[in-house]
């Protein structure tokens, strides 16, 4: 049997070692998920069904008590991380596209269907269905449904 050479698969495989209690395995699969694609995605993080990692989620790094949601799309070179003081981490809604290079730290929740510009650093929570780019990042549009349902056809 060929193993898919796919970073998520890889993920959710050791995602559901975990979840099982399979001891060891899961640790395994995160070194090599480091050593192979030269990211760091946690079996603990909470990735949705159906979520893109660009590139293979080359250089990315996800926080192991990240939550993203169902359908994102995360670039290359993506950090969702914390912040010393602070517990919680980063929260994705669904249908969240991150651009390349994007920073999202901190306890920041963002909402569903949002896009972040590539290279953004986002600090602050963002509203559903809004666009924001920038250092910091700040919301510079917030789509109508008419756009949303322009951009799923």
């Amino acid at each position: 049997m060929v193993i898919m050479m796919d970073v998520y698969k890889w993920y959710y495989l050791s995602r559901w070692l975990y979840l099982h209690h399979v001891p060891l395995l899961p640790f395994i699969l995160k070194a090599l998920i480091r050593i192979i694609w030269a990211a760091v995605i946690p079996y603990q993080a909470d990735i949705g069904k159906g979520t893109i990692l660009g590139y293979q989620g080359l250089g990315m790094v996800i926080h192991k008590r990240c939550i993203i949601g169902e359908n994102c799309h995360l670039s290359q070179n993506v950090t969702l991380g914390g912040t010393s003081g602070y517990y919680e981490v980063p929260k994705l809604g669904k249908n969240v596209h991150v651009g390349a290079g994007a920073n999202i730290i901190g306890p920041i929740t963002v909402g569903d269907n949002c896009i972040i510009g590539a290279g953004a650093v986002v600090i602050t929570d963002l509203p559903a269905n809004s666009v924001a780019v920038g250092v910091p990042a700040k919301v510079i549009k917030i789509r109508n449904d008419e756009q949303q349902n322009q951009m799923e056809n």
